[in-house]
This record gives C-alpha cells, sequence and structure tokens, in this order.
C-alpha cells in the first residue's frame, strides 16, 4: 500500500523526530498507568492468555531491548532473530516469562532503563540507515513505528484490565499507518492470495482529521474511526464490536484477517455480546 500524501491525508508523513517523541510519549502514557500499582497489581490477569500486567511491560521490555540489538549490535541481533525463527510460536512467550517474576519495582526500572537507551539509539542512527528486524532491514523511524505500535497495543491491554479508558490521541497514526502497510503480510502469512489492487483506507482520527491512503476511486474500501481500525488491527477487540466498515470482498476478507505486528497469525479477540459496536 502506498504512502499517504498531504493531498490525500490531510497532513504529511511523520517526521522521523515526531515518531520518536510520540514514541517517548505513548510509553510515558503506560508508564503512569503501572508505575503505582501494589505487586498485587502486576499480578492482574490481562485479556492476553496467560499474560499478566508483568508479561505485558516484560515483553515491551524484551522487545525494546531486541530492537537496541537490532540498532547497535547487528551481529547478535541476527543471533536472536535465529533463536526466534526457530520456535516462532513460543519466542514471544519466553521473552515475556523471563522478567515478568522480577520484583515490580526491578521490572518497572529495566523497562525505562531500556526506553531511554532506545530513544537515544534511534535518534542517533544515521538517517537513511536500514537496521536487521525480524523481517525486511528497517530505517529508525519505521522500527520506531513499530515500537509505537506495540506500546499502544499492549498498553491497551493494560488498561482494559485496570478499568481505564484512555483517550485517544493522534498518536494513533502510526498504528493506522503500520495496520495499513501489513496488508500483504497478514494475508501472506495466512498462505491466501494478496489482492493485486490497492484499496482505499480512510479513517477518522481522534481530532476530526482523516487519515486516507490508496486511490479514491479505489473499488475495496475501509472506512472507519481510527480508534477502531487500531483496536482491529493490533487485535484487541473483534470486528464485530468495531465500527470499521468494509466495501468489496477482499477489504471484507482483510478486516477478519488483519494485522499489524510481524510473526504468526494471531488468535484475536472474541466478540462481546451482547454490546453495540463503538463508535
Amino acid at each position: 500500500m502506498p504512502e499517504p500524501t498531504p493531498a490525500s491525508a490531510g497532513s504529511p508523513v511523520p517526521a522521523a523526530s515526531d515518531v520518536f517523541d510520540d514514541l517517548r510519549a505513548e510509553s510515558e502514557e503506560l508508564d503512569r498507568l503501572v508505575a503505582g500499582l501494589a505487586a498485587e497489581g502486576w499480578r492482574r490477569t490481562t485479556p492476553a492468555p496467560g499474560w499478566s500486567i508483568a508479561h505485558q511491560i516484560a515483553h515491551l521490555a524484551w522487545t525494546d531491548r531486541s530492537a537496541l540489538l537490532a540498532l547497535t549490535d547487528a551481529d547478535r541481533f541476527r543471533e536472536l532473530a535465529e533463536e526466534a525463527l526457530a520456535a516462532p510460536d513460543a519466542f514471544v512467550d519466553e521473552g515475556a516469562e523471563e522478567a515478568a517474576g522480577l520484583p515490580p519495582a526491578e521490572l518497572l526500572a529495566r523497562w525505562r532503563e531500556g526506553r531511554a537507551r532506545l530513544d537515544a539509539a534511534l535518534r542517533a542512527a544515521p538517517p537513511g540507515a536500514r537496521f536487521p528486524w525480524y523481517g525486511p532491514p528497517m530505517p529508525a523511524p519505521s522500527m520506531a513505528t513499530g515500537r509505537l505500535m506495540e506500546t499502544w497495543a499492549h498498553g491497551q491491554d493494560v488498561a482494559d484490565t485496570l478499568g481505564v479508558v484512555r483517550a485517544p490521541t493522534d498518536r494513533l497514526r502510526h498504528v493506522v499507518r503500520i495496520g495499513v502497510r501489513a496488508r500483504d503480510f497478514a494475508f501472506g502469512v495466512r498462505g491466501l492470495p494478496v489482492p493485486g489492487e490497492e484499496f482505499r483506507v480512510e479513517v477518522v482520527g481522534p481530532s476530526g482529521q482523516v487519515w486516507a491512503y490508496g486511490p479514491e476511486d479505489a473499488a475495496q474500501r475501509v472506512t472507519g474511526p481510527a480508534l477502531d481500525f487500531c483496536l482491529l488491527v493490533t487485535q484487541r477487540a473483534h470486528r464485530d464490536d468495531l465500527a470499521v466498515r468494509a466495501e468489496g470482498p477482499d477489504a471484507d476478507r482483510w478486516l477478519d484477517i488483519a494485522q499489524a505486528f510481524a510473526g504468526p497469525p494471531g488468535t484475536g479477540r472474541a466478540p462481546r455480546t451482547g454490546e453495540e459496536p463503538t463508535a
């Protein structure tokens, strides 16, 4: 899928510094949710099966460390990636389990330190340089976009566990972007034929701005609130509970399988019963 243009999306593709600043802000928002939790709060079960709040933060700390290695020690990162490819269905859980049993204060400190080191490495990366990752190599701003997407998604699990409703921000534009760009991956990872035509994706951000991708006259279309689209592509809610709509059979199929994250297909979340879709 193409990048949005100022004419179609209402704003240019975010500058690298904007992505880095937004990643920092997203992390700080999640930090505020967990910083004051007592030990038993860290053990609370989240919507992710088998994962506590501690697992969610431990996973973010682990993937931040992976990103830091990719930026600063490519050889060591490639060793880590080979281990992941050898156990694609287990390495995420194992990475979270590694630190989830730490005392909460130690886990929080480890996450904060890793975030700070990653932030510095991202900002120091040479413009245009590409770094290894679990998929194709990517520049630092794209890596930051992926980290923001994960931070927001796992933060949603934490917020849901604590009964907190987070006010959506225009930082969601980064999650929308990666969700749209991952369209072909979502089909390919399931062994499904990748649609040959571009889709039109139009979502409305929290500030009311329309973020658009793809040709205006495309036959396959996806529309709805940006928040709902982000919940869909991060598989934090079932499409039946969201106000995201598709026109065209390929676009409709995409909404059933969309994922913004790398790795095996996710199982997603079961639909809520007896509740109206979000608006």
